[in-house]
């Protein structure tokens, strides 16, 4: 499969990494000017954890190709698109005229109805997805992350067409199981309001890597997740059909928050995972929380901790995300 990687961020570098290692032919979209700035090879530094619990650690430079143009009669199979949720309706009116024969695969937050959130992507040819990936590219530009064995798949309601089954199967290809969500309208929102609470948190202290083995910390995020479930219910999520979504939030965080601390500071796939989230001026984090609060104050709900976390997201980030 011909597969082009929408820019070259954290998780269209670590999946576009796996796709290609699965025979697959992988190129990356840039913005006019940036080939040259990111050079010809991304330094990885990654865990791999699709084969092993405590993850294969992988210390390579990857040579990629990029195209900093895309003509609407090119010949891709497949579009991964995974951009912060706030960026999404820009990159889809761009997309929308450039699609080709390709598939589209919305791969990353959605916060706003999905049928609304892709703008001009004809619904048959979209695609839905979250990674199971995540990490940050450092200062000197390695990419340290962590790729874990699953990624998530669903569908509004339908079974997967032809052209979702393809996009499954080349995941599938890359070593990936494949978890299916059938009401992905509603797990995308229960994962947002999750980030949120963690989020809301991290800022507080200055990045989500700060929360690595915060025993309370993590209590703090998980009420604060807790207090947005009312949140989902007023949006019209079924909570019953995402027990496993809200199982963090349901359980007594006496409990889970010590649990969560020891995990985060000592299983090193998990501790990769958090503490590479350590951009003081990611955007993502802010927007997250932002949107969740006006969302929350539009449906009149009280969501306490996050008012209170307010501070630490109303304003513009410093210098905005380094991926």
């Amino acid at each position: 499969m011909k597969i082009l990687m929408f820019g070259r961020g954290v998780i269209a570098t670590i999946y576009g990494w796996a796709l290609q290692r699965a025979g697959h032919d992988v190129e990356f979209y840039v913005r006019p000017g940036r080939a040259a700035t990111y050079g010809d090879a991304i330094d990885l530094d990654l865990i791999d954890a699709r084969r092993r619990v405590r993850g294969r650690r992988v210390v390579e430079k990857w040579p990629v190709r990029y195209r900093e143009a895309l003509a609407p009669d090119h010949d891709f199979d497949l579009i991964v698109l995974s951009v912060p949720h706030h960026r999404l309706p820009e990159a889809t009116a761009f997309l929308a005229p450039r699609i080709g024969r390709a598939t589209v695969l919305v791969f990353g937050n959605v916060w706003t109805e999905p049928r609304a959130a892709i703008g001009a992507l004809p619904l048959d040819r979209v695609a839905w997805g979250f990674p199971q990936a995540g990490g940050g590219f450092r200062a000197d530009g390695v990419l340290r992350g962590l790729l874990l064995p699953s990624v998530v798949f669903g569908t509004l309601g339908r079974p997967p067409t032809d052209r979702e089954r393809a996009v499954r199967q080349a995941f599938r290809e890359a070593g990936l199981r494949i978890r299916e969500r059938p009401d992905f309208r509603g797990w995308l929102w229960v994962h947002f309001v999750s980030d949120a609470g963690l989020f809301s948190q991290g800022l507080r202290l200055g990045s989500l890597s700060e929360l690595a083995g915060a025993t309370g910390d993590l209590r703090e995020a998980l009420l604060a997740g807790r207090e947005l479930l009312p949140v989902l219910a007023a949006r019209g999520v079924d909570l019953r059909r995402h027990r496993g979504g809200v199982l963090l939030f349901r359980v007594p965080v006496w409990l889970l928050a010590p649990v969560l601390a020891w995990l985060t500071a000592h299983v090193t796939p998990l501790r990769v995972s958090i503490e590479a989230h350590d951009d003081p001026d990611a955007e993502e984090p802010r927007e997250v929380c932002r949107d969740t609060l006006a969302e929350a104050r539009r449906l009149g709900i009280s969501v306490p901790r996050l008012e209170a976390a307010e501070p630490n997201f109303a304003g513009p980030t410093a210098g905005g995300s380094r991926n």
